[in-house]
């Protein structure tokens, strides 16, 4: 994540939310002060510029909406135009001379001849006050209209998705907050296009005051002669004209494209190209007939072939995939109206794992937006795959209406066993100095650890400041693997299972056979892969599992807790290395009358599986001792792990695990040979052994 760009457009924010102001000042200051030429030279420019560019932002933007200071922008932009207008005729009333450009539009542009200045003149004042001004006026006032109408309907069409739970009051107040801008701005569209329209009548009358007054200057004042004012005077006024309507007709055209766009997902030139060259058909039809009425006799041959070629060669070079050909439309088949019982059993299944939005939070699965939190979830999946041993569950993301708009949810089977929450516009800042960040104070929500929500704006400060900052994707993600590394017992099926074998087969084919002639079933097998993996323990290695599982199996002990102990055992060396650091393993021992009194209470039940017949105040007491030896040891950045009788491990795992779900349980047996065994503590309590 790059932290640069929002600081500096923050700065840039508040280095010029003056400069709006100052320049409406500026502007009506032009009004009564004399400018330079050159001064004037700049602001014509500027102004042509300027005309540029919001003519450029209004084929940009996919929704009206999303320009909605345009209209203010046509008045400060008129007002800027006449007062452009105001200085450069007291300029050229005064001194005869009003700045290169204006000297350049009459001399150059219009070839130095009063009437062709003229008609050029008057032929812009006809596009745009007849042609794009009215029709434009037409759009706005239709637009604002229809929208004002339509108004009520849309209210109640929230108040009825609110009513029925389809959308929070947080939803409704954005839809509602949405229809009142639409409506405000259509409205200010029609006065904007009324703006417009003044302008060129304004532009005509100057242009008149600024051609009669000039020649009247000319001949009566500075006694030229008739010939000699109208090249000085005339030129300069029709310069002016002209200079002052280019932009205007270039603002003139902006407002029409802004009231005549509909809201799409892209760009203006974008849904042009595409929409135009959807229909190869009708591309290269459309250069053929052009190639044809070149042998018309009558018309220029050249022209026509060479445009029919260009537009042919276009169509038949359009890409397959970005075309949809005109085809008939097919009947739906009837069976597609049916209820079938497979149509409902699809519907019903139950996705082992799912990841559910609020509303606030599509973007981050839209590629199109910059959102990338499917390509992520793509990647976790792999590291999974490496990290654990097996291929983790596709995850089923889809909107949830019923959420919070900032939540996530996450699923397991169908049931919630997560849920977040990924404010737009902010980052989560994890660490220990957050004091000195403004936002909202919170918890990561993978790990737990004291986080805050800060703006996207001050993530640069967050990091200098030693502060590690994550993206709401990186958020979302990364608590979605911890939930499946977890859960990634529960996430494995008997299909996975069978894939893990079936890739075994190829490279250990013995492997196989050896275990089903020993009679381990596919159930057994994922049995012990669902008990390692609720450990946190990797089945990567499942050669050596399969064998050490033949082995046992081969002896009758095919109950769970066996062959999982034999798996443990075989991969020892796997296990220490989890809890170990630095060859030294932090211990907390049963003190040896706790242990004895354990292993007497100890039941097998059916298949095997071992239980303590302890009551329930005598494993709170051995629960507690245990997390408290724990929580000290983590507290000192040590890992602590409780070591028991190898008969005695799964026992004591299910009774610490609701409670303690971080706490690891080995073996003495599982403790290799060469490994430091480093006492944290021991659990010493007196319990009564029930028979």
């Amino acid at each position: 994540m790059s932290d640069g760009p929002p600081v500096a457009t923050s700065r840039w924010t508040r280095r010029t939310h003056m400069a709006v102001p100052l320049s409406v000042v500026a502007v009506v200051v032009v009004l009564v002060i004399p400018l330079p030429t050159f001064v004037i030279d700049i602001l014509i420019t500027a102004n042509i510029t300027g005309s540029v560019l919001v003519l450029l932002t209004a084929m940009q933007v996919k929704r009206p909406l999303d320009f909605s200071v345009f209209p203010t922008l046509v008045l400060m932009a008129t007002m800027f135009r006449l007062a452009l207008n105001v200085a450069v005729t007291r300029q050229v009333l005064l001194r005869g001379y009003a700045g290169v450009v204006v000297s350049s539009f009459g001399h150059f542009v219009i070839g130095g001849s009063i009437v062709v200045g003229l008609v050029v003149f008057f032929i812009l004042i006809i596009i745009q006050f007849v042609v794009i001004t009215s029709g434009s006026g037409r759009v706005a006032e239709v637009a604002a209209r229809f929208t004002l109408d339509g108004m009520p309907g849309k209210q109640m069409a929230i108040d009825a998705d609110r009513a029925s739970g389809a959308i929070d009051e947080h939803e409704a107040s954005r839809r509602r907050r949405e229809i009142a801008d639409e409506a405000d701005f259509y409205g200010a569209m029609d006065g904007a296009s009324k703006f417009v329209r003044g302008d060129a009548i304004a532009a005509i009358v100057i242009t008149m005051v600024n051609l009669v007054g000039g020649l009247a200057i000319g001949i009566f004042q500075r006694h030229l002669s008739a010939s000699a004012a109208v090249d000085t005077y005339s030129l300069l006024s029709v310069g002016d004209g002209l200079v002052s309507q280019i932009p205007a007709l270039l603002l003139s055209l902006s407002t029409g494209i802004i009231v005549t766009r509909g809201a799409t997902e892209h760009d203006l030139g974008h849904d042009v190209v595409t929409q135009l060259s959807r229909f190869r058909r009708i591309v290269r039809s459309t250069g053929v007939i052009m190639a044809c009425l070149a042998i018309v006799p009558g018309l220029p041959s050249l022209p026509f072939l060479i445009v029919g070629a260009v537009v042919f060669i276009f169509g038949t070079r359009l890409p397959q995939d970005a075309v949809t050909e005109l085809s008939p439309v097919a009947p739906l088949a009837l069976a597609t109206t049916e209820e079938s019982a497979d149509a409902w059993a699809s519907g019903m299944a139950v996705e082992p794992l799912s990841l559910e939005l609020g509303i606030d939070l599509i973007d981050l699965v839209q590629a199109e937006r910059g959102g990338d939190l499917l390509d992520r979830v793509k990647a976790l999946r792999r590291n999974v795959a490496m990290e654990l041993g097996v291929v983790m569950p596709r995850v089923h993301t889809r909107d949830n209406l019923d959420l919070p708009a900032d939540a996530y949810a996450i699923k397991v089977h169908g049931v919630e066993v997560a849920r977040g929450q990924a404010p737009r516009g902010k980052v989560l800042a994890i660490g220990e100095r957050l004091d000195g960040l403004s936002g909202t104070d919170t918890r990561d929500p993978a790990f737990g650890a004291r986080a805050k929500w800060i703006p996207i704006g001050l993530s640069h400060q967050a990091s200098v400041a030693g502060v590690t900052v994550v993206d709401r994707s990186a958020v979302i993600t990364t608590h979605l693997a911890e939930v499946v590394r977890e859960r990634a017992g529960e996430l494995i099926s008997r299909q996975d299972t069978k894939q893990l074998l079936d890739g075994l087969r190829a490279t250990n084919p013995v492997v196989l056979d050896e275990m089903a002639a020993a009679g381990l079933t596919l159930g057994d097998v994922q049995g012990v892969l669902r008990g390692l993996l609720d450990e946190g323990v990797a089945v990567r290695d499942l050669v050596r599992i399969l064998e050490a599982l033949t082995e046992q199996a081969r002896g009758q002990a095919k109950d769970p807790d066996s062959l999982l102990e034999t798996a443990r055992q075989a991969l020892a060396t796997t296990i220490d290395s989890l809890y170990e650091h630095d060859g030294v393993l932090s211990v907390i021992t049963l003190a040896p009358a706790l242990e004895q009194a354990l292993l007497e209470s100890l039941h097998v039940g059916d298949r095997g599986r071992r239980t303590l017949g302890v009551t329930a105040a005598e494993a709170e007491a051995i629960v507690r001792d245990v997390g408290r030896l724990w929580g000290d040891a983590d507290a000192r950045g040590v890992v602590a792990v409780v070591v028991c009788a190898t008969r005695l491990r799964q026992a004591l795992w299910r009774m610490l695990r609701p409670s303690l779900p971080r706490v690891g349980v080995l073996a003495i047996g599982e403790i290799r040979v060469g490994v430091v065994v480093s006492p944290v503590g021991s659990v010493t309590r007196e319990i009564s052994a029930a028979a």
